[in-house]
């Protein structure tokens, strides 16, 4: 009978939704498995998008800097909150208890708040700190937040382009930043594209901590268009062709199952979502069956 059993407890295993706990973010495995509408208010562009583990949904921010909006994950909005004062916002992440991060291109700020459903939220009353010098449409474009250290990964779009990491004390001001990845001269295309237009951690994602992927990132160009995984040295271990989906998205982020969300300009929602590999799936199969043949095996037991 403990054969019996632990035969059924693999086969329940293999046989559960291969999408539930990815090993890894493989973007040659993923596949786009739908598109939303945003709502509207996102203003004219959806410029950013994060994952609240909280409670589950999206939120959205335009680059005009009117609104920041929570949606489902098919783009269904669910509240907003007013923006003041902003003007060029292009980055958002979530830092967990209701708190977000916004960025601020051309200022190169980046400032903290918490969401308040049906509110309103004044730059002039947040804290915040600055990244860099006031610069022209070329700055800072995503920000993704480590829960495992604390720091901050952003990305300035060109000229040059730089993949940042920040450690930021928002009660002072202060923020102490390094470029991640070295540079030969203030033009190079890190990983031959155009611009850098976000940024996103994995360690975000529960499957991933205590292995190799935690420490790496998802790092998205609009004008390639491309997205691509990374590591902390700068190799670029997958990618995948956003030409045929668009060439507008400026905004990424992942939730808990692996399913990556893309917000494009138009204002759309993209939906990535990882397929099984040959071998899970062969595995996932030989599942469904084992748990048909223990049934079938103890069905014919009980009518003997």
């Amino acid at each position: 009978m403990k054969n019996v059993l632990a035969c059924l407890a693999i086969a329940t295993a293999c046989a559960a939704p291969a999408y539930a706990a990815p090993l890894s973010v493989d973007l040659a495995n993923y596949r786009l498995t739908a598109t939303y509408a945003l709502p509207e208010v996102t203003a004219s562009e959806a410029s950013a998008v994060t994952w609240n583990w909280d409670t589950d949904t999206l939120f959205v921010i335009g680059d005009e800097g009117d609104y920041v909006i929570e949606t489902d994950k098919q783009g269904n909005q669910l509240s907003q909150t007013r923006l003041f004062g902003f003007d060029d916002t292009e980055g958002l992440t979530y830092i967990g208890n209701g708190q977000f991060v916004i960025v601020e291109e051309r200022l190169q700020n980046v400032y903290l708040f918490d969401y308040n459903a049906g509110g309103g939220i004044g730059r002039s009353f947040l804290q915040y700190a600055s990244i860099g010098p006031e610069t022209g449409n070329i700055g800072l474009e995503g920000i993704s937040w480590d829960p495992l250290s604390g720091d901050f990964f952003l990305v300035k779009e060109k000229v040059p382009q730089a993949v940042y990491r920040a450690s930021i004390d928002f009660a002072s001001g202060n923020a102490q930043v390094t470029d991640l990845f070295a540079r030969e001269h203030l033009f190079t295309h890190l990983f031959g594209t155009y611009d850098l237009a976000a940024v996103q951690v994995l360690s975000t994602v529960p499957a991933l901590l205590d292995t190799p992927y935690q420490d790496q990132l998802l790092i998205l160009s609009q004008e390639t268009p491309l997205l691509m995984t990374v590591d902390l040295d700068g190799t670029v271990l997958s990618r995948f062709d956003l030409a045929a989906i668009g060439t507008d998205i400026e905004g990424l982020t992942i939730d808990g199952n692996g399913t990556i969300y893309l917000v494009g300009e138009t204002p759309m929602l993209y939906v990535l979502t990882p397929v099984p590999e040959p071998a899970a799936y062969a595995m996932m199969l030989a599942g469904v069956g084992l748990i048909g043949f223990i049934r079938r095996r103890q069905s014919a037991r009980h009518a003997a």
